[in-house]
């Protein structure tokens, strides 16, 4: 579907919609999606053109990889996630989905909203949205899983919630380790922080990664930011 404008047109006149009718943000970004075609802003960020499509970034990821998807609220990053899940499900693989934050009847909404057919791919589907995620637990998960398989963790800032677990560094170690010798490609959904400005800079970076707890982000491999419906891609190190 053909917009009527850029998407950063779109997202000022949000803006000057949510300062003039003392609305949210969010909810001016919805109307502005709905005047547009779509149900929400994300579901127009998802199918707004991009310069790099999840084909092109899934071809960059190697088994073993951890990888970082960060954006700001509203931009597809669990679309682009889900997307990237999809790929390697055409190559025959299987992905897998922990979510401390959907639920699977959210997750299958997701698939439409990205013109997939879940029944095309629930073989090789997996969605788990226990309260017990963490490292150790999807570890135990995927004693089983196959090469090649492509893990979706939403989301990274939320796996040591629970002061119970172990430290978030500890765990990224651990799911880095785990990662590298079963050869499973691990995504890791991430916060930005609110002082990322976009007027300033076209994409986050790993400078703008909402740390709340300690994480060494020269753990992943790669990095994909998005802003305004395009992918920047970044080795981490």
């Amino acid at each position: 579907m053909r917009l009527s404008s850029p998407v950063y047109r779109l997202k000022r006149k949000a803006r000057l919609m949510s300062r003039g009718e003392n609305i949210p943000l969010h909810e001016a970004l919805d109307r502005i999606a709905t005047e547009e075609g779509f149900r929400g802003w994300s579901l127009l960020m998802a199918r707004s053109d991009s310069t790099t499509s999840a084909g092109d970034m899934f071809a960059q990821l190697q088994p073993g990889d951890l990888v970082l998807i960060g954006a700001r609220p509203l931009q597809g990053k669990t679309l682009m996630s889900l997307r990237l899940a999809v790929e390697a499900m055409k190559s025959g693989n299987r992905g897998v989905f922990f979510s401390l934050e959907y639920t699977e009847r959210d997750v299958s909404g997701r698939f439409r909203a990205i013109g997939v057919e879940f029944e095309h791919f629930k073989e090789l589907f997996e969605f788990d949205s226990s309260d017990a995620i963490s490292a150790d637990y999807i570890m135990e998960r995927l004693a089983s899983a196959p090469k090649g398989t492509l893990v979706v963790i939403d989301y990274l800032q939320i796996l040591d919630q629970d002061r119970q677990k172990p430290e978030l560094m500890v765990q990224v170690q651990a799911l880095r380790s785990f990662a590298r010798e079963r050869g499973m490609t691990m995504i890791f959904i991430s916060q930005i922080d609110r002082s990322y400005d976009p007027s300033v800079k076209a994409y986050p970076s790993l400078e703008d990664v909402r740390l709340p707890n300690p994480l060494d982000l020269a753990l992943f491999d790669k990095t994909f930011f998005l802003n305004n419906g395009e992918v920047q891609l970044r080795a981490a190190r």
